[in-house]
């Protein structure tokens, strides 16, 4: 069974997948005038204004439940992987696809604001949504909902948890015992059952608890990461020439992983931010604002946040300290700095270098919010897109279903090995973005226009401009109508 899970990820991430996912940010970034990096402080603006209503969150409450979905394992554990499978040249190739991916979350973002719907007295959408209403093509948009239901539901959550089981057991030494022939994992039933408590609370609980521990979980690693980074101050400028050497096969050492560097660091870039991947424009489409670019903006910084702060804090104290391995395509180390340490220990490692008393608990528990939060959003993915596939029928009995066989794949996730948990993610990943990606370059002449109407009344000095989307020549945006 691994050995075909592990055949089907190598399918679904092929250097094609690559290619779409760098050539489509680098064609929106033209297109938007490279609205990333001409409206920052725009973005920041936007991120604290706005307002909750009975229907919708606030913009920092939808930027938070995306940072939940973003910030998450693919931060620790997939930074160390990226380094481990391609060298330190693959945080290069991170931040690239956070640079350019950007501008490809501003278009799924907006296009998620454009075509949303008020469905039970909350507003959902996503590119489901968008698909259907935007493209006209209806078997796409079941096709989507679908891939994003299993991806969300049974694929994806499977990794947050046995990243926080892994790192629990690394710092505490808590093991899964047996129990009749029955798996019994003592954090798995934790989690599952903190995260019972939220998913039965609806989407607005979901929205309050993101925004309550997102700030406290990235805030708390970012200052361990600083005062790491601050001790190795004076090790920046080799640490940075190592990384751009190494990106770029100038470095002799890792000259037999250079196309590993590039495959890897896009893969573990677009697992972290998920630009393109489809799941954050559901909660952009949730939040209440006056233009759709306004939430666009919003999630396009959030991808700054997940990929050039947490990514690259996590990457600089694990080549600060030098604790990590590479192999080969081979599967040979070609450095093995911390012999009998697995990739999901490298961080773990870092930090105990400088703190030997905390580091693996700091870690491990960092590790728990950054993954729960990330469940958290994925619960909310599939929940989405089982409304959108039963909007006309009576959608209670199909999510309390969900319910019970998510919560069952966080707890299967536990008691798994690290290299099936991340294929299964792995390919999740990936068929969203294949289909994702697709609709928004079809779609992407819409969100330009968006752009295009929110920066003119800008101009006009129109602090928070109102969108009308006859008025944009947008049609099927029915919310947007009224």
């Amino acid at each position: 069974m691994d050995a075909i899970i592990q055949s089907i990820n190598s399918y679904v991430w092929s250097t094609a997948l690559i290619a779409l996912c760098g050539i489509t940010g680098v064609y929106f970034s033209v297109r938007l005038g490279f609205l990333q990096f001409t409206n920052i402080k725009e973005m920041v603006r936007l991120l604290f204004s706005g307002e909750k209503t009975e229907k919708g969150i606030t913009p920092f409450q939808a930027f938070s439940l995306a940072i939940s979905g973003r910030v998450g394992t693919g931060n620790i554990v997939g930074v160390a992987t990226a380094i481990a499978m391609g060298g330190p040249g693959a945080v290069f190739w991170m931040w690239f696809i956070a640079l350019m991916g950007s501008a490809s979350a501003f278009v799924e973002a907006t296009l998620g604001q454009v075509y949303k719907q008020e469905i039970d007295g909350e507003y959902r959408g996503g590119p489901a949504y968008y698909i259907e209403k935007g493209l006209g093509v209806k078997w796409y948009a079941v096709l989507f909902a679908v891939v994003t239901i299993i991806s969300c539901g049974f694929l994806l959550p499977g990794v947050q948890s046995n990243s926080i089981a892994s790192s629990m057991n690394n710092a505490f030494q808590i093991t899964t015992n047996d129990f009749g022939g029955i798996p019994i994992n003592y954090i798995g039933l934790i989690i599952i059952a903190l995260l019972a408590l939220i998913i039965f609370g609806g989407v607005k609980r979901l929205g309050q608890a993101s925004e309550y521990i997102v700030p406290f979980m990235a805030g708390a690693y970012i200052l361990m990461a600083l005062v790491i980074i601050g001790m190795n101050i004076t090790q920046i400028p080799s640490v940075l020439k190592l990384i751009l050497a190494s990106a770029f096969n100038m470095e002799s050492l890792y000259s037999g992983v250079f196309g590993m560097a590039i495959a890897w660091g896009i893969k573990r870039g677009i697992y972290s931010n998920e630009a393109g991947q489809g799941t954050a424009p559901h909660a952009a489409a949730a939040s209440e604002v006056s233009h759709p670019a306004q939430q666009g903006l919003v999630q396009a910084f959030s991808v700054y946040i997940d990929t050039l702060f947490v990514c690259t804090a996590t990457a600089f104290m694990i080549l600060f300290t030098g604790q990590y391995n590479v192999q080969n395509e081979a599967g040979e180390f070609i450095v093995q700095n911390v012999p009998g340490v697995d990739y999901t220990g490298f961080t773990q490692a870092a930090v105990s270098h400088h703190f030997p008393a905390i580091g693996n608990g700091f870690v491990a528990f960092a590790l728990f919010f950054f993954a729960f939060t990330t469940i958290m959003a994925y619960y909310y993915y599939a929940e989405t897109n089982i409304t959108y596939i039963f909007k006309n029928g009576n959608t209670k009995v199909v999510i309390w279903i969900l319910r019970i066989v998510f919560l069952l794949a966080v707890y299967y996730g536990t008691v798994k090995t690290a290299e099936t948990a991340w294929a299964l993610g792995d390919i999740g990943v990936g068929l969203m973005a294949w289909v994702n990606i697709i609709a928004i370059l079809l779609l992407g002449g819409v969100a330009i226009k968006v752009w295009k109407d929110y920066r003119s009344k800008k101009k006009q000095g129109i602090l928070n401009p109102t969108f009308n989307a006859k008025e944009a020549g947008i049609k099927n945006a029915d919310f947007w109508d009224k």
